[in-house]
């Protein structure tokens, strides 16, 4: 890379946690007024941050604040003069470190990009692409969608940059879209890092409908694998009555006992009558 590029980033990190500074286990983290400036292009960005999501960006060409969902700006206001205020000094700044530097260019890190839908996919109705572009630095990048190998003319949008732990970005691009088993799409992602640019391919991944013949096969497999359930359960049954019915006559006859009771009496009553 031979153009020069430095960055300076000042941010603001607030933990809400009731504990020492070296034990600190943050509940919550807002990042308040990340301002990122760098000569090329005479780019500059202001975001508000908490936990990760970006609350508001302020757009410096129409020098207007942007919010993420509209709906905060309903109970909450953001002066844009300070935003301007604080990017002039960072851009002073800058020129100090660069002349401090020896005009060192910055490093370029290698980006990681991934396309996924936002929903899952059915057929006919509206959806969401997204393209994941990581590990950027500098924060210096362009993403282009591609619909069935012509440049998307519409339904596109992309974030701010959002700063990482790590101190390099990640960026959303975002591609509105039908989805049809004939269409394909790709997110094509450009860098500093890359030796050429990084073309990441998706298409809906449609099941793939069932021949005549394999339903026939299917069909016929069932009906034979029926049949044969049906023939074993009768002759198991059939097997079944016929034991039983042979071990009915198998059995022995139970001998009755003579009652011994009525000989007794007839002895006693023997007894008696000679004796009188």
């Amino acid at each position: 890379m031979k153009e020069v590029l430095i960055l300076e980033a000042l941010a603001l990190a607030a933990m809400i946690s009731p504990y020492a500074a070296e034990d600190i286990l943050a509940d919550h983290v807002g990042t308040y007024g990340t301002n990122i400036y760098q000569t090329y292009g005479d780019y500059g960005q202001f975001t508000y941050e908490f936990d990760g999501d970006e609350l508001f960006y302020v757009d410096l060409e129409k020098k207007e604040t942007v919010w993420r969902w509209p709906e905060f700006s309903n109970f909450a206001m953001f002066d844009v003069q300070k935003a301007l205020r604080n990017l002039a000094v960072v851009k002073k700044n800058l020129d100090v470190l660069i002349k401090n530097s020896n005009f060192t260019p910055a490093v370029n890190d290698i980006p990681e990009v991934v396309v996924f839908p936002k929903s899952p996919v059915i057929l006919g109705i509206p959806n969401t692409l997204i393209c994941l572009v990581d590990n950027i630095f500098p924060p210096v990048v362009n993403i282009t969608w591609f619909y069935n190998g012509h440049l998307a003319p519409e339904g596109t949008a992309e974030t701010t940059f959002y700063p990482k732990s790590d101190h390099s970005f990640l960026k959303f691009s975002y591609l509105t879209f039908l989805p049809s088993p004939d269409d394909f799409y790709d997110c094509k992602v450009e860098h500093w890092g890359l030796e050429e640019p990084l073309l990441k391919h998706w298409e809906p991944e449609v099941p793939t409908p069932m021949s005549e013949l394999t339903e026939t096969v299917i069909c016929i497999v069932g009906l034979a694998l029926g049949l044969i359930g049906v023939v074993t359960g009768t002759t198991l049954v059939i097997r079944g009555l016929r034991s039983s019915r042979a071990s009915r006559h198998t059995e022995p006859h139970e001998h009755k006992k003579p009652r011994k009771g009525k000989g007794l009496r007839r002895a006693v009553s023997e007894t008696l009558s000679l004796s009188a």
